[in-house]
């Protein structure tokens, strides 16, 4: 049997993961830094705590799993993109565990990552892809062992669309689940910008417009509204997306994929082109250390590996730029 270990540590999250060549998550230990409220992340302080709470998270997820690092066959992380001090946490530890018991070393797109446990957790075969996060917002198939572009924003996520929003009326990033919790009492649209251009989106003046609107609506009609209209033209350029390329799997992956109202219109797209929808469950939609732990071991998989002298991490990477050989 192979066991992989897995970090993550992109952005607010550090963890740690081990998983299987079954598919077996045997560990799915996490720690989030929590900057103060109407904040957003701050790279210094996320890497800070990311560092003191590495030994423990990693300590913890072979605890969970009943082994040791000798069992390991080998040490992934995810190299990218993300907050550069974060990043740089995970690949100086997992560089040293995979020196120090001679282990491969396998940088993993932190995308990519969240796409394959995605379709592990699902049994999605060859879906089109809603990637959705801090980090990306596209609209994504697999062709020819790349991950291909199909739509994409042009300025904010979905996810720093929300954490904005959040940040402005006081609450700390992430602030998602909370943001949800506001927008379901909200019972009135108020008209917002609709930014669709071709099968690209665009929602900074979406976010502008909200702050405007602030002194004259109630919050829970703001962020209503908010999620009515980004979810919109999100549901739009997706639709587009399965009329041109006639997929019968709509995968949804990233941490915006956790709010219920969006999972509720993919789901009458999906109806309308006879689709299924693949949706996360909620533990792993998120940045974990599982996504790192199951794609690194599909590399495994496919022969690649770096020696640990060779680890870099890259806070700009396109996912159209990277192989992936079991897509082929």
């Amino acid at each position: 049997m192979t066991l992989g270990l897995g970090i993550e540590s992109t952005a607010h999250t550090f963890s740690a993961s081990v998983i299987d060549d079954s598919g077996k998550i045997r560990s799915n230990v996490k720690s989030v830094y929590r900057p103060p409220s109407g904040s957003g992340i701050h790279p210094r302080e996320a890497s800070r705590h990311h560092a003191e709470v590495a030994p423990s998270v990693v300590l913890s997820a072979l605890k969970e799993s009943s082994i040791n690092y000798r069992e390991l066959d080998f040490i992934a992380y995810s190299a990218g993109p993300g907050l550069g001090p974060c990043l740089r946490v995970g690949a100086t530890i997992s560089r040293f565990i995979a020196a120090y018991y001679d282990k491969p070393l396998i940088p993993v797109h932190h995308g990519v990552g969240h796409i394959e446990l995605g379709s592990l957790l699902t049994d999605a075969n060859d879906p089109l892809v809603l990637l959705l996060s801090g980090g990306h917002t596209m609209v994504l198939a697999a062709v020819n062992g790349r991950w291909r572009v199909f739509g994409e924003t042009l300025d904010l996520t979905l996810g720093q669309l929300i954490d904005q929003f959040g940040r402005t009326i006081g609450l700390a990033s992430p602030a998602g689940p909370t943001v949800e919790k506001i927008a379901e009492k909200g019972s009135k649209y108020v008209d917002m910008p609709y930014a669709v251009k071709g099968n690209d989106l665009s929602f900074s003046g979406l976010l502008t417009s909200v702050k405007r609107k602030m002194p004259e609506e109630i919050q829970e009609n703001l962020a209503f509204s908010l999620q009515e209209t980004a979810f919109a033209m999100l549901s739009e350029v997706a639709e587009r997306a399965l009329a041109l390329l006639h997929k019968k799997e709509l995968l949804v992956v990233g941490g915006v994929a956790a709010n219920a109202r969006l999972r509720q219109m993919l789901e009458l797209v999906s109806d309308r082109h006879g689709c299924k929808l693949k949706d996360v469950p909620a533990e792993y939609a998120g940045d974990c250390g599982a996504q790192i732990a199951w794609t690194g071991w599909l590399y495994f998989k496919s022969g690649y590996s770096v020696k640990p002298e060779k680890a870099f991490v890259s806070q700009s990477w396109r996912i159209d730029e990277v192989d992936v050989p079991w897509r082929s």
